[in-house]
Formats: C-alpha cells, sequence, structure tokens
C-alpha cells in the first residue's frame, strides 16, 4: 500500500477546490470566450502583439471587441466577411459551454 494519496481519497477528505465553474454571473475577465478569441486571432494575423481583446459586460452576457493592427484587419474580416463570422460562431460556442451570451465586435 503506498502512502500517497489518490484523487478518490483526497475528495473524500471534504475539501473544496477552489476553481469551480459555477459562477452565475460570468467570468468578469471573459473566461474561455476571451482566450479563445485571443487563441484564434493570434493564429490568423501576422502581428499577434497587435491582438488586444477588451471584455465589456452585458445585461444578456459578454461583449468582446477585437482590436488588431490595421494591416491584419482584412485577414481577420476574410472574403465577404466569413472568417469575421466563422469567429463569432466559435466564441460563442465556447461562451455557450460556460452559460455565457458571448459576442464579438470587430473594432477598427
Amino acid at each position: 500500500m503506498s502512502d500517497v494519496i489518490g484523487e478518490d481519497e483526497a475528495e473524500d477528505t471534504g475539501e473544496v477546490a477552489d476553481d469551480s465553474a459555477e459562477d452565475t454571473g460570468g467570468p468578469p475577465d471573459g473566461g474561455l470566450p476571451k482566450a479563445v478569441l485571443e487563441y484564434l486571432a493570434n493564429a490568423i494575423v501576422d502581428e499577434p502583439d497587435g491582438v488586444v481583446v477588451e471584455v465589456d459586460e452585458r445585461r444578456n452576457g459578454i461583449e468582446l471587441s477585437l482590436h488588431v493592427a490595421p494591416d491584419d484587419m482584412g485577414k481577420i474580416i476574410g472574403r465577404r466577411g466569413r472568417v469575421a463570422q466563422a469567429i463569432r460562431t466559435v466564441v460563442r460556442a465556447a461562451g455557450a459551454k460556460e452559460g455565457i451570451d458571448a459576442q464579438v465586435e470587430i473594432v477598427d
């Protein structure tokens, strides 16, 4: 028998983890939707240092404002706005996973 406490035994001690995601008000920092938006934007643009995501809490959820370098704006929007729409869809799905209505605004 080992002296190391396994995960099952640690749960029986009654210790509560601090990282519970059951916050009803949503994370003030944007949480998963912000992380997904930053990841996608950094992967698409030529200047990842120019990517800035601002989080604004709304009554229905959060609004994420995406700022990129002027030269990268076309890459983020894509032909006929298809890339921008895809980004919005993926970020909205990430928000839904956390129970947050996440909207993406691409700012000039």
